[in-house]
């Protein structure tokens, strides 16, 4: 399992994994490296509207197409900072890193502030936090049957689950890339 990459796979959490943080989430990963992993969840959404968060965030939200959309938990490293995943568009913004194809992060408030006046991009979530893994972590979760990893095997696929699906069918979607029913999932780990 060593040197593997998951940057553009889903994370799904095992029925194993009970930390109440990650129980039930999809994860996204964005970067996978010798240095580590990173990845926001997908299936997580807050109280929090965009129309609040703006607010707090001092940036007038113009785009009223938006504002009722809620903001998402992306987990509980840096909890109140912005990450937007979205897909590749026209714009470019201050700090973003291309994911996989289609695919990019942006943290730098320029992008909000794009989106507050309707040219932000058409496809994107917006989460709060993100989870993390220093280096051979992520991979000793996954020996542990904390994580199963899948692909989506195109870009309309990914884009499907990552923004148009509700947030309660993201899990079952990413169950079903891998051709498993979440009720037939175990939480041990089987071996022959």
């Amino acid at each position: 399992m060593e040197n593997i990459n998951l940057t553009g796979h889903f994370l799904i959490a095992m029925p194993a994994l009970t930390d109440p943080f990650f129980a039930k989430s999809v994860t996204f990963i964005c970067t996978h490296n010798q240095e580590g992993a990173m990845g926001v969840m997908i299936n997580r959404p807050t109280d929090i509207t965009y129309d609040t968060l703006f607010e707090k965030i001092k940036v007038e939200l113009l785009n009223f197409a938006v504002a009722d959309t809620p903001v998402l938990y992306g987990g509980p490293v840096q909890p109140e900072r912005g990450f937007v995943l979205h897909e590749i568009s026209a714009g470019e913004w201050d700090s973003t890193i291309t994911i996989a194809e289609n695919t990019a992060l942006t943290t730098s408030k320029d992008i909000l502030e794009s989106v507050a006046i309707g040219s932000g991009p058409a496809k994107m979530l917006l989460t709060l936090g993100y989870a993390g893994w220093t280096p051979g972590q992520l991979e000793e979760e996954i020996k542990q049957n904390s994580w199963l990893s899948v692909q989506a095997k195109d870009v309309e696929t990914l884009h499907k689950i990552l923004y148009e699906l509700d947030y309660d069918e993201k899990l079952n979607a990413t169950m079903a890339l891998l051709g498993v029913d979440p009720a037939m999932l175990s939480d041990v780990a089987g071996h022959a």
